[in-house]
């Protein structure tokens, strides 16, 4: 049976691969492919103010472009102390350009003062599927935790090296890649769109 192609609108490398491998337990009829496959197109400026508008910007803009069905997300850390931010900037937290190691060090020096207990935060994903003729479908994870001022771990990305999900010991970058796609919010809200994507015409 041929595979449905579906576009990732990110080139973020560590995206992709999570989120082939979340979908890949689901054994869908269909093939992720980056945004790169497309020369081109170029990610729109996320300039909405919530997870979900931004990652409809990116999968619209992709799926008009590609003309086959679009996947995105967007997500952030949300951290009580700070009164949910840095939320969907998170990926801008220490300025537009900022690298991951970047935003990291900034929110560590915020939160180093902080008591244990005030360090309470949780990560959250909207992930959407745009089809060429508009069709959109939306699902949202989340997932509790709290911060820690040491980054540990070499897994994952992002924040993951200070997120200690609830329940565990360990950052999301100790856990091993099934273990962090079975808890973390961008598996829960990509395993939200399972029933649309297993719909896609073939």
């Amino acid at each position: 049976m041929t595979a449905t192609t579906v576009a990732l609108a990110s080139r973020n490398p560590g995206k992709l691969r999570e989120i082939r491998s979340i979908l890949a337990e689901e054994h869908l009829p269909i093939e992720i492919v980056p945004s790169d496959a497309f020369p081109g197109w170029f990610a729109p400026e996320e300039t909405e103010p919530d997870y979900a508008g931004n990652a409809l910007l990116k999968a619209r803009s992709l799926a008009s472009f590609a003309g086959v069905a679009a996947l995105a997300d967007d997500s952030g850390i949300e951290v009580d102390a700070l009164d949910g931010g840095p939320g969907p900037r998170s990926a801008r937290f220490a300025g537009e350009e900022a690298t991951d190691e970047e935003n990291l060090q900034k929110l560590i020096g915020i939160i180093r003062d902080m008591a244990e207990a005030e360090r309470t935060a949780r990560y959250r994903c909207v992930a959407v599927l745009v089809t060429p003729d508009g069709h959109e479908t939306l699902a949202e994870g989340v997932v509790e935790g709290s911060l820690i001022t040491e980054a540990r771990g070499s897994g994952g990305f992002g924040y993951d090296p200070i997120f200690v999900p609830a329940g565990e010991t360990r950052t999301m970058s100790e856990l091993t890649p099934e273990e962090k796609d079975r808890v973390s919010h961008r598996g829960k809200a990509f395993r939200g769109l399972v029933d649309a994507l297993r719909s896609l015409p073939r």
